[in-house]
């Protein structure tokens, strides 16, 4: 079995916060201390990182369900939660993170390059974070956020300046193998390299990497064979190499229409026309091998390209092969733009940006959208009376409730913010304060609340003056009429 694995299908799931506490410190003559309930720590995050000593996605292979730690919950007396521990996932240099539609979320080369791929949800507070001056002893706590949850699709690209392409039995493998200290498997039939083989060639004072792609056929770029996962170590490859055998004893074949045929192969998978190409005709140890390279050498060369005729048996003519790879490479490397260093973008926020965003759906329901209100959401427990109306205030301080208004919602109506669904009642918050009361009760949300609201109290203080007016006229009155009495007598 092959020890080479170049794409998997991760199942990756950050850590969860863990809960905030609701604890109330009490001790001998003091049995309301106040709120000391500790906030949960944060879940462990997933990162992905290049090694250089990895070389294959094989330890994906066998385990591709991932979960980092997650975060403990607090505890009394202000005892914070421990955040759960990052997971660091070592990777391939030339790895290629996607999403399972074919969405490219980060292309990882170069030595210590580093990707967070799913982060850890946050910790949720205690209620000694949530008290305030109106809220002294909060009777609830926030619950952890929820790590995020995804499936990702590795992909390895070999990262090489140069790559070996032909048919089968081409003899790339015996090429690589001793141009380079490579060890690739050779054997006399087809398809005995299933795997890409990396070697590391020094001519002088240059140095580059050498890509041994398994064999190609016709139909490789549509997914014949393994074409699809051969072809896509050859992207990064700044130079090709056409190996043609010029030995084989295969009816229909010859240097040039071997070549023509893994030219249509390359231009159908796309990218590729802009890679200078060089053309080894191999297995020229062969008298009959050599004759062969004569003839079809003037055709090769009016096409434009730089032909040799080599053997990987008895090394002939590899060392004028080895520097023309060595000139193209470094053509290559002077042309490309210089690296630029990582530059760290700022984005600020719109003044007017609420940070959120209202939809009127179809079927009459509104959907609202925002990284904040559905946090809010995930760490309400709506168990708790007291925590739901935290939550309405946070809402409407943040202005939800005036846009929901705004874009037609009735009460009653159904809004969705993240995968909760409420009845909009508007009547419930809107102008009326947060009063105490017992710890875990909200009395806005009592069904049966006998409270009035702020403009019938203010209605009713009203009334009171004007029947107070009243009665010191109706009192001036009777004083009048009883002195009238007295002076009649």
């Amino acid at each position: 079995m092959a020890t080479f694995v170049d794409r998997v299908v991760l199942h990756l799931q950050a850590g969860d916060g863990g809960h905030g506490c609701v604890s109330i410190h009490r001790e001998k003559f003091k049995p309301f201390g106040g709120p000391d309930g500790g906030n949960g720590g944060h879940g462990g995050s997933v990162s992905l990182v290049v090694d250089p000593q990895v070389t294959t996605l094989l330890d994906f292979h066998f385990h591709p369900h991932v979960k980092a730690d997650n975060g403990k919950g607090g505890a009394g007396s202000n005892r914070d939660g421990a955040n759960g521990h990052n997971l660091v996932l070592k990777v391939p240099n030339g790895t290629v993170v996607q999403t399972t539609d074919g969405t490219v979320l980060a292309d990882m080369v170069g030595a210590g390059t580093t990707f967070e791929v799913a982060r850890g949800g946050r910790g949720g507070r205690g209620n000694a974070s949530l008290a305030n001056a109106k809220r002294k002893a909060p009777g609830f706590a926030e619950l952890g956020e929820p790590g995020d949850q995804l499936d990702i699709v590795l992909e390895l690209k070999s990262v090489a300046d140069v790559g070996l392409v032909g048919f089968p039995s081409a003899g790339k493998s015996s090429l690589i193998s001793v141009i380079s200290a490579a060890k690739p498997k050779i054997a006399d039939y087809p398809f005995t390299t299933l795997v890409p083989n990396l070697g590391v060639v020094r001519v002088d004072n240059h140095t580059f990497t050498v890509a041994d792609v398994p064999g190609l056929i016709p139909g490789a770029a549509t997914g014949k064979g393994l074409g699809l996962e051969f072809l896509r170590h050859i992207e990064r490859c700044a130079v090709l190499v056409h190996v043609i055998d010029s030995a084989t004893l295969e009816p229909g074949r010859d240097p040039v229409a071997d070549i023509d045929a893994i030219e249509a192969e390359l231009s159908q998978y796309g990218g590729l026309a802009d890679r200078p190409r060089l053309v080894a005709v191999n297995k020229v140890d062969v008298p009959d091998g050599r004759d062969l390279a004569e003839i079809v050498r003037p055709d090769l060369e009016e096409r434009g390209y730089r032909v040799f005729e080599v053997s990987a048996a008895t090394r002939e003519g590899l060392k004028e092969l080895t520097y023309a790879m060595a000139e193209l490479v470094e053509a290559e490397r002077k042309a490309a733009p210089p690296a630029e260093p990582t530059r760290i973008v700022i984005r600020p926020l719109a003044v007017d940006d609420a940070g959120f965003t209202i939809t009127a759906e179809s079927d009459g329901s509104f959907t609202v959208r925002g990284v904040r209100p559905e946090r809010w959401v995930k760490q309400t427990n709506f168990d708790n009376d007291e925590a739901v109306g935290y939550l309405a205030d946070r809402l409407a301080r943040l202005g939800v409730e005036d846009k929901l208004a705004k874009a037609g919602a009735q009460p009653g109506d159904l809004v969705r913010i993240g995968e909760r669904e409420f009845d909009w009642q508007p009547t419930l918050f809107a102008g009326v304060e947060f009063v105490p009361g017992n710890r875990g009760t909200d009395i806005r949300l009592e069904e049966k609340s006998n409270r009035a609201s702020a403009a019938e109290r203010l209605a009713a203080r009203k009334a009171r003056r004007v029947r107070s007016a009243d009665e010191v006229g109706a009192d001036s009155s009777d004083d009048d009429a009883i002195d009238d009495e007295d002076d009649a007598e």
